[in-house]
């Protein structure tokens, strides 16, 4: 985490990024101002609750309960630490 992000920061996609359902192709994209990025099932989910109301750990709490694997909080984190270094979301 950034010495400004805490474990109270809000998620929030980054301007000019947001999440679009590709249906001719039965995906989810993250759409950016130089391209695109296809994303799985479960990228999608993490980046749709990225509207600045959650905190990391409650993005967590609202997929763990659709998956019901403990393991993955270990990924979820992983993933928005990505997201973050590529400037998908920003956490304030």
């Amino acid at each position: 985490m950034s010495a400004r992000a805490t474990t109270q920061s809000r998620i929030r996609l980054a301007p000019g990024r947001h999440v679009h359902a590709e249906k001719p192709r039965d995906c989810h994209v993250l759409l950016y101002p130089t391209g695109m990025v296809q994303l799985n099932e479960c990228a999608a989910a993490i980046l749709a609750l990225c509207d600045g109301t959650r905190t990391r750990e409650e993005i967590i709490a609202h997929i763990l309960p659709r998956t019901r694997e403990a393991d993955l909080a270990v990924d979820v984190r992983a993933f928005l630490d990505v997201a973050r270094e590529r400037g998908w979301i920003i956490e304030s």
